[in-house]
């Protein structure tokens, strides 16, 4: 499995972006799939995923601003990341998890830099 994160960069508050993960296989041959972030100094957190069913969840500090999307066709999930705040700076991660027999199995992308300027 294969995950390709692109789209970061700089931008300064109030901006937007999206974020890219293209994966090697079908994005419905996973559970879930999603973006992850980990800021300087913190643990990686979830910021928002999407299940094979379509369900999406929401970090509570991204609601509102942040909408994540697949394309089954291109197999690419994105994140339209909008109103952006210095606290989003972070490196975003992809991730797809596939549960099998009730174990959870994580794959990842390489992680793509957000920094947002005040």
């Amino acid at each position: 499995v294969q995950l390709q994160a692109s789209g970061g960069g700089l931008v300064q508050a109030g901006g937007s972006l999206r974020l890219s993960c293209a994966t090697s296989g079908s994005t419905f041959g996973f559970n879930a799939i999603g973006w992850y972030r980990q800021a300087p100094g913190k643990q990686r957190e979830l910021v928002a995923t999407v299940s094979s069913g379509g369900s999406t969840k929401n970090a509570d500090s991204v609601k509102g601003r942040f909408t994540i999307s697949r394309d089954s066709a291109k197999n690419t999930v994105y994140l339209q990341m909008n109103s952006l705040k210095p606290e989003d700076t972070a490196v975003y991660y992809c991730n797809a998890r596939s549960v099998v027999l009730g174990v959870p199995y994580d794959f990842w992308g390489q992680g793509t830099l957000v920094t947002v300027s005040s």
